[in-house]
């Protein structure tokens, strides 16, 4: 059987990985932070779902000996700040979050207790459209960073990267991203109007389980390992 071991479980695309996952029939290892205010929450809605919740502490040499434990073949990292999620934990914490602690720095703490672990399994990491060593924002620079550090990990990877994400059910308030998301979708729609359907893909929002089941969907195909999957290749698939 596939194993699965899906950090950022909670998250918005992650809770919707883990129960694509665990309905395939994959052994799913749902990652629930330790301090999370919602823990136990999470814990029995993953169960729910056919998933074995693990809470172990965001440390290498704990993190090591979890995936030595549980020696997956997928490994997701889905983890991300927004700056909401940072004003949180800052009050809950008293810690700075930051996309270079959080996007940057936790997937470079998985990749190194995955070779700790001495296992080899294939890293699906959620990265994002536009990311590059000069991107406009400092989100960006850090999923570039995240992203060569998958590459020169030595294990096999699939990097994914979507546009804006969408959908109901978000934690967080985001109304900058409610309006940019209208506004795609209305581009979108001119654009398939026009004929320009390889633009619209391009631009079009991505919703949460959309983006899950490409996720999913590529981690289980072995034709995947070691591709780019860019935004008009998740919509739709």
């Amino acid at each position: 059987m596939t194993t699965a071991f899906v950090t950022g479980a909670t998250g918005f695309t992650g809770r919707e990985v883990v129960r694509l996952l665990a309905e395939q029939g994959v052994r799913t290892i749902a990652h629930v932070r330790p301090d999370s205010p919602r823990a136990d929450w999470w814990q029995g809605r993953f169960r729910e779902l056919g998933a074995e919740p693990d809470a172990t502490p965001w440390s290498s040499d704990d993190m090591a000996a979890a995936l030595r434990r549980h020696a997956p073949d997928l490994v997701f990292f889905l983890v991300g700040i927004t700056r909401a999620g940072a004003r949180r934990e800052a009050r809950a914490t008293g810690r700075l979050a930051t996309y270079q602690s959080i996007d940057l720095g936790l997937a470079v703490m998985l990749l190194g207790a995955v070779r700790e672990a001495d296992i080899r399994p294939r890293f699906v990491y959620l990265s994002a459209m536009g990311t590059g060593p000069n991107a406009a924002s400092a989100y960006g620079r850090a999923r570039h960073q995240a992203e060569q550090a998958v590459r020169e990990a030595g294990v096999p990877f699939t990097i994914a990267r979507p546009g804006l994400i969408s959908g109901p059910g978000r934690d967080d308030d985001r109304p900058a991203e409610r309006l940019a998301e209208h506004l795609l979708s209305a581009t979108t729609r001119v654009a398939s109007i026009l004929g320009a359907r390889h633009l619209a893909r391009r631009i079009a929002p991505i919703d949460n389980t959309t983006l899950a089941r490409a996720l999913v969907a590529a981690a289980l195909d072995p034709s995947r390992a070691g591709q780019v999957l860019e935004a008009w290749e998740l919509v739709g698939r």
